[in-house]
């Protein structure tokens, strides 16, 4: 419940305090007074978007304060704990807007953004504007009342997020799925390759080794013909190598023996004849094994063709190829586990439908019911208001396949008879304006009546009816004042003298206008009453009228609550 506002350079208000309690709560005033300013300023507070306009001419800022008493309100505590902003049974909101047009926004002392008031702000009040009926033709506004009433509100909300988690589902599956042509081009391409790489099996070191053997098999007969002309000329000659060192070592040994200064070359000598023998060796041991095979030195030509064939393909050097294998094959691997990954995004995207459906179908069952209610309670509010013989009528339309979104599987529209014998029609289409305003009103007085939220506030949504109807319409405000806090701006006496409560708004000239409210006393409100009964004289039958009507809501009261 609103407990205190306080309202400071807002628009033509200088200063205003009030004190609020329970129970209906009426604000009169003449027309530019400003009694829709203090609702105005009572919606900034709770998150509506901020304008410089409404800071009062020539000051730096204006400032709106709410106390609100959430003690019996458990959810809103729960919420405040959840922000870490719980103070107790007391919330003080507060609202800054700067001369520039920027605004902060603080719950018990602590900077929130503006959406954290908003969402504040719908738990604790709920604003019917002057002009509500004209947002009653939109198809949106139906469906959020339809769901007020059924107290659907939250189902709506969890429907409308699954729908959200849905739809992100199948995005981020149809970004998967986009390039899926591409994707599997590129599959068939690199399984080729793969497959290629995988036949030649190229061991990293197995190039050079290979040219070398291709070497050697290239120029086998000349390698065979040199090595023997080597081991004749070692050996086999008249004057070969090793027979002419032979000789040689043994005269040196004979001549070492008279000189020992010979002896060094003797050794030198002596190694030129082991070494000259090894070499000899490896000659004869390279010309026993060496094997022309024709067939090997055709498959190292096609090997290294085909090494030289694929690292052209590949663009990389011959010595490089066989890193490509590894790269190519975790490529591979990653698009074929993109595979499983999309069979794991199709069957997120199935479980994401199937949870929104399950909402939006319960949501679907609780809208038809809803529906009934909501046609009943207005039909019969509209032959109070004076429209007898009218019915009222919510459609629930099922949206066609593929039509389905975010606030369920239903279309919504309410539908309305204005007379006997007349079948309903669309809202827009059959009322006047008249039976419009009578229309939405009752509408808003059962939405409210159906809702949790602790306070309403009604902006002369009275306008254009008066008489007995405006006495109905005065009853029933009190009655739904009588189960929560309401207040009302009205220029309807008959509405007026019903509040339990009356806040008077004045305005002063001067050099700037300046808003006053205060609130009534009995004698007060008798003259209240007496001046919108009257106009600008009050007679002794204006002043007695209003006596009558002020007890006669009291008696009607009373005799409610017996």
């Amino acid at each position: 419940m609103l407990a205190h506002i306080h309202i400071r350079n807002f628009a033509i208000i200088d200063e205003v305090e009030l004190e609020l309690e329970g129970g209906l709560t009426v604000l009169t005033g003449e027309t530019g007074a400003g009694k829709s300013i203090l609702v105005d300023a009572l919606g900034l507070a709770l998150g509506d978007r901020a304008d410089a306009a409404a800071v009062r001419h020539g000051q730096k800022r204006a400032e709106i304060a709410l106390t609100v008493d959430v003690g019996a309100l458990p959810a809103v505590r729960d919420w405040l704990a959840e922000q870490m902003i719980d103070e107790g049974d007391e919330c003080l909101i507060r609202r800054v807007i700067g001369a520039e047009g920027r605004s902060r926004a603080f719950i018990n002392g602590q900077p929130v953004p503006l959406a954290s008031l908003r969402t504040l702000g719908e738990q604790l009040v709920d604003i019917h504007g002057q002009h509500a009926h004209q947002s009653l033709l939109r198809g949106d506004e139906q469906r959020r009342l339809l769901d007020h009433h059924g107290g659907l509100e939250a189902l709506a909300t969890d429907t409308a997020q699954a729908w959200q988690q849905w739809q992100a589902d199948r995005r981020t599956l149809e970004e998967a799925l986009g390039s899926r042509e591409e994707r599997d081009a590129r599959l068939e391409l690199l399984r080729y390759q793969v497959e290629e790489l995988e036949a030649l099996a190229l061991a990293e070191g197995e190039l050079e080794t290979l040219e070398t053997e291709h070497r050697r098999l290239a120029h086998a007969e000349k390698l065979a013909a040199g090595v023997q002309a080597a081991l004749a000329a070692l050996y086999e000659e008249e004057f070969a190598a090793q027979p002419v060192v032979a000789r040689q070592l043994r005269q040196l040994e004979t001549l070492a023996e008279l000189d020992p200064a010979l002896a060094s070359v003797r050794d030198l000598l002596k190694d030129a004849e082991i070494q000259l023998g090894e070499a000899a060796d490896g000659l004869r041991r390279y010309a026993d094994d060496a094997d022309i095979d024709p067939q090997r030195v055709q498959w190292a030509d096609r090997r290294l063709g085909r090494i030289r064939e694929l690292a052209r393909k590949h663009r990389v050097e011959e010595q490089a190829l066989h890193a490509v294998l590894p790269e190519l094959t975790a490529e591979l691997e990653a698009l074929e586990a993109l595979d499983a990954k999309l069979e794991h995004l199709e069957q997120a995207v199935e479980r994401s439908e199937q949870a929104w459906r399950a909402l939006a179908e319960q949501l679907s069952q609780g809208r038809q019911q809803a529906a009934k209610s909501l046609g009943g309670e207005v039909t019969a509010l509209m032959q109070a208001l004076g429209m007898a013989g009218g019915r009222f009528e919510v459609a629930i339309n099922a949206l066609a396949p593929g039509k389905a979104r975010a606030s369920g599987l239903d279309g919504v529209e309410f539908l309305v008879s204005a007379n006997p014998g007349q079948p309903p029609r669309a809202l827009s289409r059959v009322a006047s304006g008249g039976e419009l305003s009578r229309i939405a009103l009752a509408i808003q007085v059962i939405a409210a009546d159906a809702g949790s939220t602790p306070c309403m506030v009604f902006d002369e949504v009275d306008a254009g009816i008066g008489g007995g109807v405006a006495e109905i319409v005065g009853r029933k405000l009190r009655e739904l004042g009588e189960r929560c806090q309401v207040l009302c701006v009205t220029h309807v006496p008959q509405v007026a003298s019903q509040g339990h409560r009356h806040l008077h708004v004045s305005k002063s000239g001067g050099r700037q206008t300046r808003t006053k409210i205060q609130r009534l006393d009995d004698t007060g409100r008798v003259e209240e009453l007496a001046r919108m009964l009257g106009g600008v004289e009050i007679t002794a039958r204006t002043r007695a009228h209003a006596e009558e009507m002020l007890g006669q809501a009291a008696q009607s009261a009373a005799l409610r609550r017996t």
